[in-house]
């Protein structure tokens, strides 16, 4: 069966059952502030366990993308190494909000697996909760006494909470669990070894492929569990386990989800995957095409959901991802170019149909994953240099881990390269020092996320919860509830929920209100930011009032409101006019809204001409000119708006019903705080332009009172400019003429310093030595890099077989210049570029050339005089 038929019988089947079936949501997490990605099915659905929303059906079923790859549930080291685990996979899930539980939900997986799939019932195993003293829940009665109408009680097997009890987080929704688990072992292996010793025990063959979980219990602060309102059902089933089931092979990566990607790797570095190595190096390929047929799926998929990787955050995980893809085939498939971007057409060909944005996303992931290889070699290239200064300024056979922590983590080296490549010096990485250097920094970056959370306080039990702040930017209100976190970064706060308000809670791109709230007594509680989580707007304030049942006046700073809005209706009117401009093609890939300037990433493929530039300048400023009045319209169905020409970001969450906004032609689904008429934004002033990654551009920009300020700022600086030139009636003629001036200056200079290089090539032939039949000199002069050129040329003219080595040290920077005359290249095998590789280590660079002529700069002049002294090694 081949995969697509696998997800199409699961949706079909649960769509038979009731179920609404939902598109996936993106795998990168825009508005949910404790995670990143969505690491399981039910992330997306968070809101409605918590009871902070209103499912669409009280019954979903759909196949969600995830990644785990960091935090609670990490599996990127196990990801290669063995054939189950993955950064990326799909997770076939079916949900009850309040609606069904137990009985359905074991009986309909039970038929979906031996009746619709038909898989053998003598190779599942199931496992259900054994029960708790400790948090004094009691074994699952219900659940076993199910099972047993269905399969043999010895293939019911109890599990303890580490196993059988799943928790979405520290606190939150959570509950016992009753997982399948499939043997795919050979007869002659079950007869050995009874499958049931082996599950939940990492063994690749008894894998768990489903999960059933049957939430009904909400984890407090102080970690003791209560009853949920209603009783939840949230199921997860590994897709690509279950392909590997039902295709009859022994790993996911055998399956058709991989196959045609390890195809492709296998041709594009001429490498060969076997099913069952032989021997350690082909155990290395194996590893490697795995590594990177798994890897490539996350980046790809992040990427074409709108994260692109970066140095922190979501982006700093998915490079990190995409950089162990690369290194496992640097060193085990020796591919020293970009090959793995090649890998999304078969990506688009094979999932396109899915999960269509890999395939309209497919230029874009294959641009940057493209670039982000570019780089990286590089940096393993500029790696393995720094790598042999630490071993040749060594003294030991044993290679400080610190230095080595220095070099994976300023540098991004892998740990395990410098490992292999010391094994094949005769040297040893000391481990453990490394391994302590890590947990240092582990620690510390733990210390710093570390968020410790109380229980929330019930004030009022408000469902609405209503945001007003469209319409209003002050209002009455009251507290619903509040909590107090703590965490290194702000200390103590407090986190607190009113059952209306007009703050805006950071989101597409926009950053959150501030303002206060003002009691009856005059008493002010300064709120420094406003948040989304799971669907509730959150208020952050370092103090609580005095009196929390009574009335508060909330009031939003509107100088700030009035700044973002500026900004970001001026964000929408430079979309539509870089899309005017440029192409169609032009789409958003990222923005920051606040109330000092915006930041607008977009997908392009060359730079942005100064002329471009100017044109997208005055489209926006034409669009304020006319005074253009804001339409919204607020609970448009989805389909509708974009009918009607709304522009859609991909990577984006969108409900049934959404916000539209429009300025003349200018028409986006957008949930953020705007002007009431373009004239409001005053001006727009584009203030840099560059490049994020490979196809993606930045472009910042102000509006308003900031503009204003830049237009004062540089009639300050024109008039200070001024002043220098003496007050100069036409300041641009009198800079020019500098300009000519020292141009003048420079060509003398040079003129100067090539005929002290004339004036020096006498004096440095009469020092040079006779050693093996070849000329030798290494001298430090006193010129600047070119003019060493310029020597070196000239004495390698008027003198046989030469080998010269010349440092300069211009303005405190080292560089040498060797110059070998051709006949010693041919004869005596010897090169410039490794000579000043070699010394180039002792100035702490590198650098090289042709044979007959190479550089090098450096950072440490103190290292000129060894790295000449030892210029003559090479011709001894």
């Amino acid at each position: 069966m081949k995969s697509q038929d696998v997800r199409k019988q699961f949706l079909d089947f649960f769509e038979s059952k009731g179920h609404t079936i939902v598109p996936s949501a993106p795998i990168v997490i825009k508005d949910d502030p404790t995670l990143m990605f969505n690491n399981s099915g039910m992330a997306q659905f968070k809101e409605y366990f918590l009871g902070n929303g209103t499912p669409k059906s009280p019954r979903i079923a759909d196949t969600q993308k995830c990644l785990r790859v960091s935090g609670k549930h990490n599996d990127l080291e196990e990801v290669g190494i063995d054939t189950y685990h993955h950064t990326m996979f799909e997770m076939l899930g079916n949900w009850s909000f309040g609606d069904y539980f137990k009985k359905e939900a074991i009986n309909w997986a039970w038929e979906l697996l031996t009746e619709v799939y038909k898989i053998d019932k003598d190779i599942l195993y199931v496992t259900v909760f054994e029960g708790s003293e400790e948090e004094n829940v009691p074994f699952d009665q219900e659940a076993y006494d199910i099972w047993k109408t269905l399969i043999a009680e010895d293939r019911i097997l109890l599990g303890n909470k580490k196993d059988n009890f799943w928790e979405m987080g520290d606190q939150g929704p959570c509950g016992p669990c009753s997982e399948i688990h499939v043997d795919i072992r050979s007869a002659e292996e079950k007869a050995v070894t009874p499958g049931k010793d082996l599950v939940n025990n990492d063994h690749p063959h008894v894998v768990e492929i489903w999960n059933n979980v049957f939430m009904e219990f909400n984890r407090k602060a102080d970690g003791s569990l209560e009853k949920l309102p209603a009783q939840h059902v949230d199921t997860g089933m590994g897709f690509e386990r279950l392909c590997m089931v039902l295709q009859n092979v022994q790993s996911n990566y055998d399956t058709d989800v991989f196959t045609p990607l390890i195809k492709e790797i296998e041709s594009i570095t001429g490498t060969k995957y076997t099913i069952k190595a032989s021997n350690e190096a082909e155990e290395k390929v194996n590893i490697a095409i795995r590594v990177i047929a798994d890897h490539v799926r996350a980046v790809a998929f992040a990427i074409a959901d709108g994260q692109l990787p970066s140095n922190t955050g979501a982006g700093y995980v998915i490079r990190r991802i995409l950089r162990r893809a690369i290194r496992y085939g640097f060193t085990f498939l020796d591919t020293k170019e970009p090959f793995i971007y090649k890998l999304v057409e078969v990506l688009s060909t094979q999932m396109g149909g899915s999960f269509p944005e890999i395939r309209t996303q497919k230029s874009l992931c294959a641009n940057v994953i493209k670039e982000e290889e570019n780089s990286f070699l590089r940096t393993l290239d500029q790696g393995l240099i720094l790598l042999e200064n630490i071993i040749s300024n060594s003294a030991e056979t044993t290679i400080s881990g610190k230095k080595a922590f220095e070099l994976f983590d300023t540098y991004g080296f892998p740990i395990d390269l410098t490992a292999l490549i010391l094994s094949e010096k005769g040297l040893q990485l000391d481990e453990a020092g490394f391994e302590s250097e890590l947990q240092k920094q582990k620690e510390r970056s733990r210390a710093a996320s570390k968020v410790k959370a109380g229980d929330w306080q019930i004030l009022i039990d408000d469902e609405d919860e209503e945001f007003i702040g469209y319409d209003h930017t002050e209002a009455k209100v009251k507290i619903t509830r509040y909590r107090k976190v703590e965490s290194a970064k702000d200390g103590e706060v407090f986190q607190i929920v009113f059952n209306m308000t007009p703050f805006y809670p950071e989101g597409g791109g926009q950053v959150g209100d501030k303002g206060y709230f003002e009691a009856s007594n005059g008493d002010v509680i300064y709120i420094f930011d406003t948040k989304k989580e799971n669907n509730v707007i959150i208020h952050f304030a370092k103090d609580l009032p005095n009196n929390l049942s009574e009335t508060f006046r909330a009031v939003v700073d509107k100088t700030i409101r009035k700044s973002s809005a500026s900004n970001h209706s001026a964000t929408h009117l430079m979309h539509q006019a870089l899309r005017h401009i440029l192409g169609t093609h032009v789409e958003q890939k990222g923005s920051l809204v606040n109330q000092k300037n915006l930041r607008f990433d977009f997908s392009h493929f060359s730079k942005v001409t100064d002329e471009e530039l100017q044109q997208v300048e005055d489209f926006v400023n034409a669009r304020i000119q006319e005074q253009l009045p804001l339409i919204e319209r607020r609970n448009v169905p989805f389909k509708q708006a974009v009918e009607e020409g709304a522009m859609a970001l991909f990577g984006e969450k969108y409900g049934d019903n959404v916000r539209a906004i429009k300025f003349g032609d200018s028409m986006e689904l957008c949930g953020g705080i705007h002007v009431n008429n373009t004239a409001d934004i005053w001006y727009f002033k584009i203030v840099s332009e560059g490049a994020v990654a490979s196809g993606i551009r930045r472009i910042e920009a102000i509006t308003a009172d900031a503009v204003k300020e830049y237009f004062a700022s540089q009639a300050d600086k024109l008039k200070e400019i001024n002043g220098v030139l003496k007050n100069a009636q036409d300041p641009i003629k009198a800079v020019i003429s500098l300009q000519d001036e020292n141009a003048k200056l420079k060509k003398q200079l040079e003129a100067l310093l090539k005929d002290k290089a004339k004036n020096m090539k006498d004096d440095l032939a009469k020092e040079l030595q006779e050693i093996n039949g070849i000329q030798f000199l290494a001298k430090q002069v006193d010129l600047n890099p070119e003019g060493a050129k310029d020597l070196a040329y000239e004495l390698g003219s008027s003198s046989k077989n030469l080998f010269l080595v010349l440092a300069t040290a211009e303005e405190g920077k080292p560089m040498l210049t060797c110059y070998i005359s051709k006949e010693l290249v041919a004869e005596k095998n010897l090169n410039a570029g490794q000579v000043v590789r070699e010394l180039g280590k002792y100035i702490q660079g590198g650098g090289g050339g042709q044979p007959f002529f190479a550089t090098a700069g450096g950072k440490n002049v103190d290292g000129i005089a060894e790295a000449l002294a030892k210029a003559v090694d090479f011709v001894k």
